[in-house]
């Protein structure tokens, strides 16, 4: 039993190391795709209950101020991470009008969700 608890702990150590790695490269794209602001939304916006704040924010301010922001909050306090979770078709759809260099960040969307459901719903490769 205790094997098990050090093994399940090891997994999601190593977990948390590819997602903290993996926001990383999606900042970075988000940078690359003139998408990253310096400025934080208002609280209001930020506060918003609709799905990826699509009331309030873009997606790209979502991934910003909103999923990197709770990812890095649950990797820092050693956290279960979602295991249930889809972000590439909203990528595509929220970023249809952007060229061919938007789908480097498509894909490292594309390797956060596999990491964390296992799953993969990317249309849209480079």
């Amino acid at each position: 039993m205790k094997v098990e608890v050090n093994l399940f702990k090891t997994n999601m150590a190593l977990i948390h190391q590819q997602l903290a790695k993996s926001l990383t490269d999606l900042r970075q794209e988000l940078k690359i795709n003139k998408l990253w602001q310096l400025q934080s939304p208002s609280a209001e916006a930020l506060a918003s209950t609709a799905p990826f704040c699509y009331d309030t924010l873009s997606f790209a301010q979502w991934l910003q101020f909103i999923f990197i922001e709770r990812m890095q909050a649950m990797i820092a306090n050693e956290m279960p991470l979602p295991n249930a979770i889809s972000l590439c078709p909203m990528a595509e759809e929220a970023f249809k009008q952007h060229d061919a260099s938007i789908v480097k960040l498509i894909n490292t969307l594309g390797d956060i969700d596999e990491l964390l459901s296992g799953k993969r719903e990317q249309t849209r490769y480079e």
